[in-house]
């Protein structure tokens, strides 16, 4: 029997906040998930990464300047902001509203393409990442402040 197995599982959770410049923007967190991996204390197991935001999403990709820009500009002509969006149309919209909504399908529509989280294996205490993978925080919507949920279960 493997003794990794038969210990306890360890679940621990951490959030950190961050803050992008401008939408879409993808904003690297490796560093922050690596942070909350060593303060586990996980040997074997998995880091959860998650967004706590309709509009704002996770990624695993490669950190190089022109493929960032390829990527925003991909977005954009995806789902642009110019076009009509019922969502935007206040209009008409009851649902869901708060005194700062602003038109924001647009970044919803790309969060359903891009997804809220990324399941990283961990290896001896580390992040399993590929030589070139990053994880980001995709910003969509607007600059302000975004919660990530990193929950690392496993074994020490």
């Amino acid at each position: 029997m493997n003794p990794v197995l038969s210990l306890a599982p360890i679940v621990r959770t951490f959030t950190f906040t961050v803050r992008a410049q401008k939408s879409p923007e993808f904003v690297d967190i490796t560093e922050e998930v690596a942070q909350a991996v060593a303060a586990a204390g996980v040997q074997e197991g998995i880091a959860l990464v998650f967004s706590c935001h309709t509009t704002a999403a996770i990624r695993i990709n490669e950190n190089e300047p022109l493929l960032l820009r390829d990527m925003e500009e991909f977005l954009k002509r995806l789902a642009p902001r110019e076009l009509y969006y019922g969502h935007n149309d206040f209009g008409i919209r009851t649902h869901n509203m708060t005194p700062d909504e602003c038109p924001n399908a647009h970044a919803h529509l790309q969060h359903l393409l891009l997804g809220a989280s990324e399941a990283v294996p961990i290896r001896g205490r580390k992040l399993a990442l590929g030589q070139w993978q990053r994880i980001f925080l995709v910003e969509l919507d607007r600059p302000r402040e975004r919660t990530v949920l990193v929950q690392v279960v496993g074994c020490a």
